[in-house]
């Protein structure tokens, strides 16, 4: 049985190389449609490892008070049914100050300026680096963490010293590799002391998150005074299970700062992090069916080219059954063989389409720095795929020349 087989592939194989062209545009057909599938999920496999990896750092205990809900924010201009005012410095501190809810931490912060120049020495940094103005909590709330040196604590955020902390770029890049603790660096004329460096995050969105510098808030405030920003609140609470019943508080404090009234809406956004991932999975999930639909279309026109090929190949084959059958070949036997070519060549495609759709998930990863990961899924879809549009495809061939007349098929010239 073994050796029939390997015989039928040695054929199979045989008459792959005598058509060569005809089956490397076959082939590639059907790469073309599993590149597609392969290259979208793996693209948007990598969007989603590096939102997730983003958001989760943030941890289960954490939510924010914004402007908009993020569902409003994605929608386009004309669905925004009004225009929320902005989070001020009042309505954050006034929040701070009101918001009692036990063991839950408040940060506020806002960008300063997302073009500023970082001087130490004769060296400074291109005019990209964004300034951020925190308090004590920021770094906890937002789940970053600290390669090295501490956090700001309470007295330096009060006393409004001037200390920092930048990101994880300015180690290799201002600072040439060495330690850039307890240097001191010029932002617009003012020194700061730096007192931590933050852990490396990469970018995302082609925001870079290692590019930066954390100041004290109220630093912040009187050194970027010609905006009107719009503040960031972030609460943590010390248990998840209390999750619920902080954000509930937090909605009335809120209310009473803005002076809305019982049967107003709320005309600010507050969004958990697990809140944004569904929604930002909502998004994914269109792209995977956008995937799904351009692979099928593809892939249909892979199978009907696939389908053509071997009938053609049976036609001209005709003579060649006939011999076969006439030396005792039984019909079993030559549907095994024109199957065996359409299997390999499916395969091929598959293999290609997986390969090539791979690298372009890989280079989608690497220009919008976005993590990537092998997409397993993908993959075994993109086989079992590859594998049914041969066996579909080779099925009616297989059988018609399974059926062909031995003496007919002599006479065939």
């Amino acid at each position: 049985m073994f050796g029939l087989f390997r015989e039928n592939v040695r054929i199979a194989l045989d008459s792959i190389r005598t058509q060569l062209l005809r089956t490397i545009l076959t082939v590639l057909i059907i790469a073309i449609g599993i590149t597609a599938l392969v290259g979208i999920l793996s693209a948007v496999n990598a969007l989603e490892n590096t939102i997730t990896s983003d958001f989760t750092s943030m941890g289960a205990n954490t939510f924010n008070l914004q402007r908009y809900n993020f569902s409003v924010q994605t929608r386009g201009r004309g669905e925004r049914n009004k225009i929320n005012p902005i989070i001020s410095y009042r309505n954050a501190i006034d929040f701070k100050e009101n918001f009692q809810f036990p063991n839950a931490t408040t940060s506020i912060s806002f960008t300063g300026t997302s073009q500023a120049e970082v001087k130490y020495k004769q060296d400074k940094t291109d005019p990209e680096v964004r300034v951020i103005g925190v308090n004590e909590h920021f770094l906890s709330n937002s789940g970053l963490q600290l390669e090295e040196g501490r956090d700001f604590s309470f007295f330096d955020i009060e006393n409004n010293s001037n200390v920092c902390i930048v990101g994880a770029d300015f180690k290799k890049g201002l600072f040439k590799n060495s330690d850039p603790l307890q240097k001191t660096i010029s932002i617009r004329g003012a020194k700061f002391k730096i007192i931590g460096v933050l852990e490396g995050k990469g970018s995302t969105f082609g925001n870079n998150e290692d590019l930066r510098v954390l100041i004290p808030l109220q630093k912040a405030r009187s050194m970027f005074t010609s905006i009107q920003p719009n503040y960031n609140i972030s609460i943590k609470v010390a248990d998840k299970n209390f999750l619920e019943g902080a954000q509930d508080e937090a909605v009335i404090t809120f209310r009473k700062i803005r002076k809305l009234k019982p049967k107003e809406e709320n005309n600010f956004g507050i969004e958990r992090s697990d809140s944004l991932l569904n929604e930002i999975y909502k998004i994914t999930g269109v792209l995977d069916f956008a995937a799904w639909i351009i692979s099928i279309i593809t892939i249909l026109g892979s199978s009907i080219a696939l389908m053509n090929i071997m009938l053609v190949s049976v036609t001209e084959r005709t003579r060649e059954i006939g011999v076969r059958k006439a030396l005792g070949a039984k019909r079993n036997t030559i549907a095994l063989q024109f199957f065996s070519e359409t299997i390999i060549i499916g395969q091929l495609g598959g293999i290609i389409g997986i390969f090539l759709g791979m690298l372009i998930g890989f280079a989608v990863a690497q220009s919008f720095d976005f993590q990537f990961s092998i997409p397993w899924v993908a993959i075994i879809w993109a086989t079992i795929i590859s594998l049914l549009i041969a066996i579909i495809s080779g099925s009616y061939p297989a059988i018609k020349a399974a059926k062909q007349d031995p003496i007919e098929s002599l006479r065939y010239e």
